[in-house]
C-alpha cells in the first residue's frame, strides 16, 4: 500500500464511553497507539510496532454516544532516518468549510533482523519492581476513580491502593478479560498502560493544581505483551516539573518482577483548553 493520506474507519467499542474528559467520551491515547500501530504495519510490514518513538497526542477525538464508527485518516511517510512517521487525523466541519484536525503521531523504527527489542537504550533508571519504602500517601482505587481520575468502570484498571512516594508512585493493575486482536497480541492489552498513566496523573496532581493528561513521550518499548485477565504492577517516577508540564518514566511488571513495557520521557500537561480546539 502506498504512503500518503489514507481514509480510516475507526471502530468504536462500547467501553470507550467510560473514557471521559470534560463530560465527553474521548478516544484513549492507548487506542490511538493501537490504531496507528495497526495501520503502520499494514502499510510497512518491516516496522517494529513494539517500539514507539517521539509520540505526540495533539487533540482529543470525541466519541458521540450513539456512534458505532468514526471516520478518520492516517497520514504516513518515511522519515529521513528510515523510521515511519504516521498520524491520526479527522475532518471537522466549521460552518462553510472543513479543516483537518490532528490527534496523534508516532515514529516506528524498522525491525532489526535477528535482534530483539533493545531494552538497554533509553530505559528508565529505576526498574526495580518492588514498591519503594516510606510512602507519603496511600489512595484507595475507589476514591481515585471517583474523585481524581473520574473514568467509568471499564477503565478503572488500578486496583486496591495506589502508593505515593517522594517523586514516585507504585500500584497494582488488572487487565479486563476482553478479547484482543492480532495487533494487541504484539503490543499487549491497552488497559495496563492506561492504568499506569492514571498513576502518573494522580502523582502529578500532588504537585500541581490541574489534572495532567499525557501529551506525548519519547519512547515506549513493549518487551512482553500484557494479557487480558492478568494482574500487573506499575512503577512511576517523576523526573521534572515546570509551570505547565510534568515529565515521568514508567514501567509495567508482572507479579514475578518480569518487565513487560516501559515509557520514557512521558509528558503530561493541563489539556483543558488546547487539546479540545
Amino acid at each position: 500500500m502506498s504512503e500518503g493520506r489514507i481514509p480510516l474507519t475507526i471502530p468504536l467499542k462500547p467501553w470507550f464511553q467510560d473514557h471521559c474528559f470534560g463530560g465527553k467520551s474521548v478516544l484513549p491515547a492507548v487506542e490511538t497507539m493501537h490504531l496507528l500501530a495497526a495501520k503502520a504495519i499494514e502499510i510497512h510490514p518491516e516496522v517494529d510496532i513494539r517500539v514507539m518513538e517521539n509520540v505526540r497526542f495533539a487533540k482529543f477525538l470525541e466519541i458521540p454516544a450513539d456512534a458505532a464508527t468514526l471516520p478518520g485518516f492516517v497520514e504516513c511517510e518515511t522519515a529521513g532516518d528510515g523510521r515511519i512517521r504516521i498520524k491520526l487525523l479527522s475532518r471537522m466541519q466549521c460552518k462553510a468549510m472543513s479543516r483537518i484536525k490532528e490527534h496523534g503521531e508516532i515514529f516506528f523504527p524498522p525491525v532489526i533482523p535477528a535482534n530483539p527489542v533493545n531494552t538497554d537504550i533509553h530505559q528508565p533508571a529505576n526498574l526495580d519492581p518492588a514498591p519503594p519504602t516510606g510512602s507519603v500517601a496511600e489512595i484507595k482505587a475507589e476514591y481515585l476513580y471517583r474523585r481524581l481520575v473520574p473514568f467509568g468502570p471499564s477503565y478503572q484498571t488500578l486496583q486496591e491502593t495506589l502508593f505515593l512516594f517522594k517523586g514516585g508512585a507504585w500500584g497494582k493493575l488488572k487487565a479486563p478479560e476482553l478479547p484482543i486482536d492480532p495487533i494487541q497480541e504484539i503490543i499487549g492489552s491497552p488497559f495496563p498502560l492506561d492504568g499506569a498513566l492514571h498513576a502518573a496523573c494522580v502523582l502529578g496532581q500532588q504537585a500541581v493544581d490541574f489534572v495532567p493528561f499525557p501529551v506525548g513521550f519519547d519512547r515506549r518499548v513493549v518487551i512482553r505483551p500484557t494479557q487480558p485477565g492478568y494482574c500487573y504492577l506499575t512503577k512511576v517516577t517523576q523526573l521534572a516539573r515546570t509551570d505547565d508540564e510534568l515529565i515521568f518514566d514508567l514501567a509495567i511488571f508482572d507479579n514475578d518482577g518480569q518487565l513487560y513495557e516501559t515509557i520514557t520521557g512521558l509528558r503530561m500537561r493541563d489539556v483543558g483548553g488546547a487539546m479540545k480546539k
